[in-house]
C-alpha cells in the first residue's frame, strides 16, 4: 500500500510519461503551475469588485473563487503533501521541488484567503445598503430573536448532536468541508468544564433566512450561539469557536482493479475520510480550544489558517440563490441555431444540409439534447454511441438514452468514473444505463475519457448513415449555460468514420492503425500539435506569413511551450487566449519575443479549445488550419487521457471561428488581462472598451441570413503578420 500511495501522490502532479530533464534555467522559462493557477483564481476574485456587475453577481465571483480554492487545496495541495510524505524531490519544469513548491502554495494561498475575507467585508456593507442583511454575530434585536426561536426548534435543533470531547474517546470524526463548533461549558454542581463539538448536518443550508420582511440571513453557527442555551439547558458557555476542514479528496484506483465500479464506491468512502489538508478556524477561537481540535483531528500547524471574517465563504452561493433577482445580471435567452430550425427541427435533415457549429451559451444547447433525443425516437436510428464525463443530476440526454435502450437500438456509453467530483453521478447513470439495456463501458484505469463524442448510425435509403457530434464541453445542460463551447455536428463520412475508431479505441482497446481527419490522445494529438508549431517555423524562416492564435484552458505541457518558444525565435506571431494557468513566460528577449497571452474573466466561463495555423498566409484567412478540441495543453491531456483535436474544413464554420469567435476573443478589453514575462497579470482596461461576451449576445445582423457572430475588425487586439 506504501507504493500504491507514492505512485498516486506523484501522478496527481507529475504525468506519467518521462519528462524532460529540467534545466537549470526551467525557473527562466517557466512560471509554476501552481502558483499560476492561484494568480487565474484571483483574478476570478478581481470580479467580485468590479462594479460593472451587479452586486450578487459579484457576491457569486467571491463564492466561485472560494469554491475553487477548496478544490485546489482538496486536489492539487494534496498531492503536494503526499509528494513531500513519500520523500519526493523530483522538481517541476520551473525548477521547485514539491516542498518549495508547498511552501509558495501555502503562503500564497493564505494570502488570497486573506484577500476573500476583505472582500466579503466590502461586500456585505454594500449588500446591507441594498436590504440585504448578513448577521454574522448574534446581535438580532428582541423580537427578531423571538421570532427566530421557533424556526430554530422546529428545523435545526432536532438534527442537532453534541458530542462530548473526552480524552479517554476518540476524536469525533469531522466530515469533508464540514462546518464544527466547539465549546467549553460550565455546568451546575461540577467543578470541571465540558469541552463538547457540534457539528452542523450538510443537509442544512448554511444561511438561515430570518422570519419577517426583507432579505435578513444568519449563518447557521451564529444561530446555533444565539440559542446554545436550549441545546445545553442549565450551562453558562467560557468559550467557543468555530472551525471546518478540508481533507485528500482524490481517488486512488489499484490498477489490478476488476470491478471498476465496485472499486470507485470503495475509493469514494475512503476519499470522505482523507488525511486533513486544512483547517480553517474563526480568528477569536481560544488558542486551548484550537488546540484541542488540531490534536484531535491530527493536523500540522502549518496547514492552520485562521479567518478574519466568514468561514465557508462557498457558501454565500445561497444569498445569491435566494437574493433580489434585480441585483442579478439578467438570463441569457440562448438561439436556436437557424440551420435547424429551417429544417423544420430535424437534427438529420439539417446536418445533411452541411455541417452545424453551434456557440454555447449564445446558442443554445438545446440543440445536442434534441440530437440524442431525436435519435433516440427515430425508428430509422439503429445504433448510439457516447461518452459521458460530466453531466447534470437530471440528465436529458441520459434520460434519451435511455429511452433508445429500451426501444431495443444498440445503445453504447463510455462512462468515465474518474471524472473528479462527479464519480458518484457517473456510476448511479452507468447503473440505470445498464438495466435499460445499453452496454456500458468505463474505458481504461489509467487514462481518463475526456473526449466530448457522439455516433448516431441511421438506416436510409442508400444504406447505413452516420452522423456525429464533437464538442468542445461536456454533456451537461446546466454548465453549458455559463460554460463557452462549440458543437460540430457533421455527417462527413470520414469525421463519422474517426468517431467509430474513437469508440473502438475506448470499448476494445482496439488501436486504430490511422485516422482519416482528426488527431488524439494519447497517440497522435500532442505529435499533430508540435507539427503544425514547426511548420508554421519554417514558414517564418522562409519569409512566409506565419502566426499562431489559440484558446485554451490551461497551458502546462513543457513540449508544446518549448515548440512555441522555438517558433517565437523564428519569427512567428503568436496570440494565446489562456484563460487559467499558464506556464509560458510571454515578451522575453531571445525567447518569446513575439509570443502576447491574454486572460479572459468575465460572465461566461470561457472554456472552449481552438487552435489555428496561418499555413503560409495571413491571419485570419480561409487558407489557415483552424482545429476545435477536447484537450488543453497539459500533459495529462496530451498524454494520460483520451481527448481528440477535430479539423474545420467546412468554409462558413472555417469564417465563424476565425473571423468571429478567435477574432472577437482578441479584441476582448473590458474582461481582458495580459500576461507578462515575470508571470504578473494587468487588466487591459478598467472594464470598459470592447467585450466579447456582450458582442456574442447580441443577435447576428437580420440581414445575412446565416447564425452567429458577424466577422471582426480584429486589428486593435493581436498583431497581424
Amino acid at each position: 500500500m506504501a507504493e500504491s500511495r507514492k505512485s498516486s501522490d506523484q501522478e496527481r502532479v507529475t504525468p506519467l510519461r518521462a519528462r524532460r530533464p529540467v534545466t537549470a534555467e526551467g525557473a527562466r522559462r517557466f512560471i509554476n503551475r501552481e502558483l499560476s493557477w492561484l494568480a487565474f483564481n484571483t483574478r476570478v476574485l478581481e470580479e467580485a469588485s468590479n462594479s460593472a456587475y451587479p452586486l450578487l453577481e459579484r457576491l457569486n465571483f467571491l463564492a466561485i473563487s472560494a469554491v475553487n480554492l477548496n478544490e485546489f487545496y482538496m486536489v492539487r495541495v494534496a498531492g503536494l503533501k503526499g509528494q513531500v510524505r513519500a520523500g519526493i524531490t523530483e522538481v517541476s519544469a520551473d525548477g521547485l521541488s514539491p516542498a518549495r513548491q508547498l511552501d509558495a502554495v501555502r503562503d500564497e494561498g493564505a494570502r488570497l484567503m486573506a484577500r476573500q475575507n476583505a472582500c466579503w467585508r466590502q461586500l456585505a456593507q454594500e449588500l446591507a445598503e441594498a436590504d440585504i442583511f448578513v448577521y454574522t454575530k448574534p446581535g438580532l434585536r428582541a423580537i427578531d430573536r423571538d421570532r427566530f426561536k421557533q424556526k430554530f426548534m422546529d428545523d435545526v435543533f432536532p438534527v442537532l448532536t453534541p458530542i462530548a470531547v473526552d480524552p479517554e474517546q476518540p476524536f469525533p470524526f469531522i466530515p469533508n468541508l464540514g462546518l464544527s463548533l466547539i465549546l467549553r461549558l460550565e455546568r451546575p454542581g461540577e467543578e470541571a468544564p465540558l469541552t463538547t463539538l457540534l457539528i452542523v448536518p450538510p443537509q442544512l443550508d448554511r444561511f438561515m433566512r430570518l422570519p419577517g420582511p426583507g432579505s435578513r440571513f444568519i449563518p447557521m453557527e451564529a444561530a446555533i450561539s444565539l440559542f446554545a442555551e436550549l441545546v445545553f439547558p442549565g450551562c453558562r458557555i467560557l468559550a467557543s469557536g468555530c472551525f471546518r476542514v478540508l481533507r485528500d479528496s482524490e481517488l486512488e484506483i489499484e490498477e489490478e482493479a476488476e470491478d471498476l465500479v465496485r472499486t470507485f464506491e470503495t475509493a469514494l468512502k475512503r476519499r470522505r475520510r482523507g488525511s486533513i489538508i486544512r483547517l480553517s478556524h474563526d480568528i477569536d477561537m481560544p488558542g486551548e480550544l484550537r488546540d484541542v481540535v488540531m490534536m484531535g483531528i491530527g493536523v500540522e500547524p502549518a496547514d492552520v489558517v485562521a479567518i478574519d471574517g466568514l468561514l465557508g465563504l462557498a457558501d454565500t452561493r445561497e444569498i445569491v440563490r435566494y437574493g433580489d433577482p434585480n441585483l442579478r445580471l439578467s438570463s441569457l435567452q440562448p438561439r436556436y441555431s437557424d440551420a435547424v430550425t429551417k429544417a423544420g427541427g430535424d437534427m438529420f435533415a439539417a446536418i445533411r444540409g452541411g455541417d452545424i457549429l453551434v456557440h454555447h451559451p449564445y446558442e443554445s444547447f438545446e440543440n445536442v439534447i434534441d440530437f440524442v433525443r431525436q435519435a433516440a425516437s427515430d425508428a430509422d436510428v439503429v445504433a448510439i454511441k457516447q461518452t459521458l464525463y460530466r453531466t447534470s443530476d437530471d440528465s436529458p440526454i441520459v434520460a434519451a438514452l435511455i429511452e433508445a435502450a429500451r426501444a431495443g437500438k444498440s445503445v453504447t456509453a463510455v462512462v468515465e468514473l474518474k471524472a473528479r467530483f462527479h464519480e458518484e453521478a457517473n456510476i448511479r447513470w452507468a447503473r440505470d444505463l445498464e438495466r435499460a439495456g445499453a452496454q456500458v463501458l468505463h474505458g481504461f484505469i489509467d487514462k481518463k475519457t475526456h473526449a466530448k463524442v457522439n455516433l448516431v448510425v441511421r438506416q436510409e435509403a442508400a444504406g447505413l448513415v452516420s452522423y456525429v457530434h464533437y464538442g468542445t464541453g461536456n454533456y451537461h445542460p446546466e454548465t453549458a449555460r455559463v460554460y463557452t463551447d462549440l458543437s460540430l455536428f457533421s455527417c462527413d463520412p470520414a469525421l463519422c468514420r474517426d468517431a467509430a475508431r474513437i469508440f473502438n479505441l475506448m470499448t476494445g482497446d482496439a488501436n486504430p492503425q490511422a485516422m482519416e481527419k482528426i488527431s488524439f490522445s494519447p497517440d497522435t494529438l500532442a505529435p499533430t500539435l508540435i507539427e503544425k508549431i514547426d511548420a508554421e517555423a519554417e514558414n517564418a524562416r522562409a519569409g512566409k506569413p506565419a502566426a499562431i492564435w489559440a484558446k485554451l484552458n490551461s497551458l502546462v505541457d513543457p513540449e508544446i511551450i518549448d515548440a512555441l518558444y522555438a517558433a517565437s525565435r523564428a519569427g512567428v506571431e503568436i496570440d494565446l487566449i489562456v484563460r487559467g494557468i499558464c506556464c509560458l513566460r510571454p515578451g522575453l528577449p531571445g525567447l518569446s519575443e513575439t509570443v502576447r497571452v491574454k486572460s479572459v474573466v468575465g460572465r461566461f466561463l470561457e472554456h472552449a479549445r481552438i487552435v489555428c495555423f496561418a499555413n503560409g498566409h495571413v491571419l485570419p484567412s480561409r487558407e489557415a488550419l483552424v482545429y476545435i478540441s477536447s484537450a488543453d495543453w497539459m500533459p495529462r491531456n496530451l498524454y494520460q487521457r483520451i481527448e481528440t483535436l477535430i479539423p474545420i474544413e467546412n468554409a462558413e464554420i472555417h469564417s465563424r471561428i476565425l473571423d468571429g469567435i478567435m477574432a472577437g476573443n482578441l479584441r476582448d478589453e473590458a474582461r481582458s488581462w495580459r500576461l507578462d514575462g515575470d508571470g504578473r497579470y494587468q487588466r487591459v482596461t478598467d472594464g470598459h472598451g470592447f467585450c466579447a461576451h456582450d458582442h456574442f449576445m447580441a443577435p447576428p445582423p437580420a440581414h445575412d441570413g446565416k447564425s452567429g457572430e458577424p466577422t471582426l475588425d480584429i486589428s486593435k487586439g493581436v498583431s497581424k503578420t
